[in-house]
C-alpha cells in the first residue's frame, strides 16, 4: 500500500502552512533524509526531509498551495515492488476519507444481526467500538476507545486531532474536561446530553459593508500564516491574560559612555555592541537577581525558570518574530551582540528553526530607534513579562535639588498578574535600572 506523506507540524504554533516548493517530482526515487519540499510556516520557511524511501507516485498538493492543514496527505510514496496501479486504491481511500466517495458501511455486530443506529442502544457504551450513525466508520485509537468506554463517553461527532481526523487520547481527555456527552445505561446518550461535544464556534466575520466601508473603496491584502498567528495569539493574550503596566525612567549617560569605550577598543575585532545588547544583558541579570520575576503561568502551577531566556522582538516583512537569546545571564555583551546579529538576519530571511523562537521566559521590545518615547506591549505567552523600551533623549532632571540634563529612556513593563504582582515587577525594574545606570556592574 502506498505510504502517505503528511503535512508536518514544523513549529509549536503551526496549524496549517503553505507548500512553497516541491524539490522532487512524480517518478523520482527518494531515500530517508532527502529534502523533498519547502514549507512556509507562520514563522519561517523550512525544508522537509523524507522519512521513508520509495518512489514519488503522486503529488496531491501543488506547489504554492496555501492553508494546508497539518497531517493532511500531500503526496503518495510507492514502496519497493509497487507500481502505479497501487495508486488507484490509495486514491479511492483518500476520497472516501474526505467524503468524496461512498462511505464505508458499518461493521455487522458480532452476533450476526443487522446493523442498528447508535440511538437504538444496540452498540457498546459510548459507541466506542461501533460505527457512526451516518454510516461512516468511527476513527479512533484503541486507547481512546478504551478510555471512552471506561468513562461512558460518546465518541460520535467528536472531532479528532490525530492523523486523518483520528480521535486520540488528548481528544477524549479534552471532551471529559469539557463535560462531554456520556452514554446512558443502554449505551445511547441521554437526550439532554446530546450526541457530541459541540465544536468551538468561530467569531463572526465582520462584513466591511456593515461597518460603513463602501465596496471598492479599499484594497484587501490577504492574511498570510504569520499575520493570522499574530492576530490569534495577541487577541487571546490581551483577552485572557490579566495584565498591568509599570513605567519608569532610566538614565543612559553612563551606559552610552561605556558602550563607546568598548566599541572603540574592540573595533579591530569587528565587535560593535548596541544599546539593545546592554538591555538584553541587564534584563537577564535582573531576572536572576529577582527570581520570582523569571516565571510563567501554567494551569498546573507557576513555572520558575532556571535561566533567563530573553526573547527579542524583530520586525520582518509581514510581521514580527521573537528570536531568543538562551541563558543570556551567562553571556557577555560581545557574545549577545554576535548572537543577536545572526538571529535577526536569519529571522528576516525566515530561516529560524522553531527552537530558536519558541519558549523563552521574558520578552524585550525596543522601538527607540523609531523615535517612540514610550509604549506598552502585549504579553507574549508563555512569558510572564514583556519590557517596552523607548528612545533615549535629553531631558531635564533634578539631582540633589539641582536642575540638569541627562539622556533618559522610558521603559514600560507589562506583567501577567497571575505570576508577577506589582511588588515583584517593581523589584525587577529596580534591579534593571541599577544595571543600566551603573553598567559596569554588567561586566562583573
Amino acid at each position: 500500500m502506498p505510504i502517505e506523506i503528511l503535512m508536518p507540524a514544523l513549529s509549536p504554533t503551526m496549524e496549517e502552512g503553505t507548500l512553497a516548493k516541491w524539490l522532487v517530482k512524480e517518478g523520482d526515487e527518494i531515500s530517508s533524509g532527502d529534502v523533498i519540499a519547502e514549507i512556509e510556516t507562520d514563522k519561517a520557511t523550512m525544508e522537509v526531509e523524507a522519512v521513508d524511501e520509495g518512489v514519488v507516485g503522486k503529488i496531491l498538493v501543488a506547489a504554492g498551495a496555501e492553508g494546508v492543514k497539518v497531517n493532511a496527505p500531500i503526496a503518495l510514496l510507492l514502496e519497493e515492488g509497487e507500481d502505479e496501479s497501487a495508486l488507484d486504491d490509495a486514491m479511492s481511500q483518500l476520497k472516501s476519507k474526505s467524503g468524496a466517495a461512498p462511505k464505508e458501511a458499518p461493521e455487522a455486530p458480532a452476533n450476526g444481526g443487522g446493523a442498528k443506529s447508535a440511538k437504538s442502544g444496540a452498540q457498546p457504551a459510548a459507541a466506542a467500538q461501533a460505527s457512526a450513525s451516518s454510516g461512516e466508520r468511527l476513527r479512533a485509537s484503541p486507547l481512546a476507545k478504551r478510555m471512552a468506554a471506561q468513562e461512558g463517553l460518546n465518541l460520535e461527532g467528536l472531532s479528532g486531532s490525530g492523523p486523518h481526523g483520528r480521535i486520540v487520547k488528548r481528544d477524549v481527555e479534552a471532551a471529559l474536561a469539557n463535560g462531554g456527552a456520556r452514554a446512558s445505561a443502554s449505551g445511547a446518550p441521554s437526550p439532554e446530553q446530546g450526541l457530541s461535544v459541540p465544536p468551538p464556534q468561530a467569531p463572526a466575520v465582520r462584513d466591511p459593508r456593515n461597518m460603513g466601508i463602501a465596496e471598492g473603496s479599499y484594497d484587501l491584502v490577504k492574511l498570510d500564516g504569520m499575520r493570522k498567528t499574530i492576530a490569534k495569539r495577541m487577541t487571546e493574550s490581551f483577552r485572557d491574560v490579566p495584565h498591568f503596566p509599570l513605567t519608569i525612567d532610566v538614565e543612559l549617560d553612563q551606559l552610552l559612555a561605556l558602550r563607546k569605550r568598548l566599541n572603540d577598543r574592540a573595533a579591530d575585532d569587528g565587535v560593535k555592541v548596541s544599546v539593545n545588547d546592554f538591555l538584553i544583558r541587564a534584563s537577564a541579570l535582573a531576572l536572576k537577581k529577582v527570581p520570582d520575576s523569571n516565571a510563567s503561568y501554567s494551569p498546573d502551577g507557576i513555572m520558575m525558570h532556571h535561566h533567563a531566556d530573553v526573547a527579542v522582538a524583530v520586525a520582518i516583512d509581514g510581521g514580527l518574530i521573537t528570536p531568543i537569546v538562551r541563558e543570556a545571564e551567562n553571556k557577555g555583551l560581545a557574545a549577545i551582540s554576535a548572537e543577536m546579529k545572526d538571529l535577526a538576519a536569519r529571522a528576516r530571511d525566515r530561516k529560524l528553526m522553531p527552537e530558536e523562537y519558541a519558549g523563552g521566559s521574558f520578552s524585550l521590545s525596543n522601538l527607540g530607534m523609531f523615535g517612540i518615547k514610550s509604549f506598552a506591549s502585549i504579553i507574549n505567552e508563555p512569558h510572564g513579562m514583556i519590557m517596552s523600551a523607548g528612545a533615549g533623549e535629553s531631558r531635564p532632571v533634578v539631582k540633589d535639588g539641582v536642575l540638569g540634563v541627562a539622556t533618559v529612556m522610558t521603559v514600560t513593563l507589562t506583567c501577567d498578574h497571575r505570576v508577577v504582582d506589582g511588588a515583584i515587577g517593581a523589584r525587577f525594574l529596580d534591579a534593571f535600572k541599577s544595571y543600566v545606570e551603573d553598567p559596569e556592574l554588567m561586566l562583573m
